[in-house]
């Protein structure tokens, strides 16, 4: 493993958002010694925990335990460490107390690069509140006037991952991430997820097709990858 003092921040939504859509990328850069840090909004408690509920006796608060202790499970199998801040879901409502929450954790991660949900999404209105949270966090910390006593933060990158319905959300691969070598790692954090089994194989199958793509866009053999699309124009001295 490369040792390294660099860090990632992953804004998810939800509990589970983040393994399927970005658990490659958060292997595979805590693999190559990077402090990756996850941040989930809410805990997906009412819209995305229907198998919970459909339990005899269930609660509110217990569907919250465990799908907290799922998301924290999967955070340490990819590598990662897991901050949940219960800003509750569907709906979630953002407060002046979320965002400054989150522009703290950008000043002391002080992140290379953020990932996050796409910025449209008509099936899922927590998806894109999500990504304008991380956004606005992001922009608040850059500003000097708040909190002047502390370092402002630099302009790391944001990739949005992908959608679940990624034609409808106006999003495009922009970046294909190979991720083979830490697939069966991102496989068994989908296994920790029990509340939404049946997305398992969903997102095989996006990993695959993604894959495919990777292969065909480059010199490489990718059998799975993850698709991004870039917030802001990549900055570099050459192109090649």
């Amino acid at each position: 493993m490369q040792v390294t003092n660099k860090t990632a921040l992953v804004v998810s939504a939800h509990s589970a958002d983040f393994v399927w859509r970005a658990g490659g990328a958060i292997a595979l850069y805590a693999k190559r010694g990077w402090r990756v840090c996850v941040t989930c909004l809410s805990f997906g408690e009412r819209g995305e925990s229907a198998k919970l509920w459909r339990q005899p006796g269930m609660t509110l608060e217990h569907v919250k335990q465990n799908r907290r202790g799922e998301a924290a499970r999967a955070a340490e199998l990819l590598g990662a460490e897991a901050v949940f801040f219960d800003a509750g879901d569907y709906p979630m409502r953002a407060t002046d107390e979320l965002l400054y929450q989150l522009v703290d954790l950008y000043r002391t991660l002080r992140p290379s690069f953020v990932l996050t949900h796409s910025l449209q999404d008509p099936y899922n209105f927590d998806h894109p509140l999500a990504a304008h949270l991380a956004q606005e966090a992001r922009i608040v910390a850059q500003a000097h006037g708040h909190n002047p006593e502390q370092a402002v933060l630099g302009a790391p990158p944001v990739f949005l991952f992908e959608p679940h319905q990624p034609e409808q959300c106006n999003w495009k691969p922009q970046v294909l991430l190979g991720i083979d070598e830490v697939w069966e790692q991102k496989r068994r954090a989908f296994e920790l997820m029990a509340a939404q089994e049946h997305l398992w194989e969903y997102y095989t199958r996006v990993a695959l097709q993604r894959g495919v793509q990777a292969s065909r866009n480059s010199d490489q053999k990718i059998t799975y990858a993850e698709g991004y699309q870039r917030v802001f124009p990549q900055v570099t001295d050459g192109l090649s």
